[in-house]
């Protein structure tokens, strides 16, 4: 009995597995990295700080074996800076998105083809509403002076996604 019943969860757990997702096999999605501007003088584009800059490092390192197909940004140098040491990396261009458009970006990674591995960088009002809009039903906040998120997106068919917040 115990031998039919590991065979059953183990031919279940392959077939979860080989089961094409309705999208990827996996989204990563982070907020920009620290701003040079720090929240003081505020500027609508700034740069990333030092801290940012190796906080994009640390990301590159971290899902530079991921198997990363595309790499989005919104149009602001902060996310671009964000996600372009690991595009360089693995030589992929950064592809830009309207910060705005959350629906128009939804819709081009759900053109992925399901062995894609997608990096989005947002900011900490568009990556709850990301989240949200892949299928995630448990809301989302992110604090002004938190960016060390990292959100893993796995689909799953006929269900909600497996999301898990990691911390980088």
């Amino acid at each position: 009995m115990k031998r039919t019943l590991t065979v059953a969860v183990t031919l279940t757990l392959l077939g979860a597995f080989a089961a094409p997702a309705r999208a990827q096999r996996a989204i990563f999605v982070v907020r920009h990295a620290e701003r040079a501007d720090a929240g003081m003088n505020a500027t609508p584009d700034p740069l990333l700080s030092a801290a940012g800059r190796a906080r994009a490092e640390r990301l590159a390192d971290l899902l530079l074996k991921a198997g990363v197909t595309a790499v989005y940004a919104t149009e602001y140098q902060r996310t671009i800076g964000t996600v372009q040491p690991l595009a360089q990396r693995l030589g992929l261009e950064v592809q830009q998105v309207p910060a705005k458009d959350v629906q128009a970006l939804i819709a081009r990674i759900r053109r992925s083809k399901p062995s894609d591995v997608v990096v989005v960088a947002g900011h900490s009002d568009t990556v709850p509403e990301i989240l949200k809009a892949l299928g995630d039903p448990d809301p989302v906040t992110i604090a002004a002076d938190e960016y060390d998120n990292l959100f893993v997106v796995v689909p799953r068919r006929g269900e909600a996604p497996a999301v898990l917040r990691l911390k980088y």
